[in-house]
């Protein structure tokens, strides 16, 4: 019996900047199946990265936890979901502004929730001080001819 989505998996990581590059190209692997172009691919991997940077940097600064990466395909749509049980985002209009950075000693530049935003179709974000936060992007991928 077939569900909602054409494929589904999902992913779970510590919180350690080493396995930024690990989810950033299992979400493309996974992604490949659509088959996207390079450039396509390039923009979810760019976008994973950041939301799984800010997850690690923000999301449990210096404790560790969990990030999970739930992935969808839905069509010729992929939703990817990326969430932590970190600290959470106490002002989510202010922290998709460009260049804003609870950070600025790291040299952040403060751009990551902008990068997704512009790299992906729709970009969702969900937060609760405390409890965490959940990213969801979505990439419609051409039809290639």
């Amino acid at each position: 019996m077939k569900g909602k989505y054409d494929n589904e998996m999902n992913l779970e990581i510590p919180s350690k900047s080493c396995n930024e590059a690990f989810a950033r190209v299992t979400v493309a692997t996974f992604a490949s199946q659509l088959d996207p172009t390079i450039e396509e691919i390039a923009d979810i991997k760019t976008a994973v990265s950041e939301a799984v940077t800010n997850s690690i940097i923000h999301g449990y600064e210096n404790s560790e936890g969990i990030i999970k990466i739930n992935c969808k395909i839905e069509g010729r749509k992929v939703i990817v979901e990326i969430s932590d049980t970190g600290k959470g985002i106490e002002n989510i209009d202010i922290a998709r502004e460009p260049l804003y950075t609870t950070k600025a000693e790291l040299e952040r530049s403060g751009m990551g929730f902008t990068i997704m935003e512009s790299f992906m179709d729709e970009l969702h974000i969900e937060s609760i001080l405390g409890l965490g936060t959940k990213v969801t992007m979505t990439k419609t991928i051409k039809e290639n001819t």
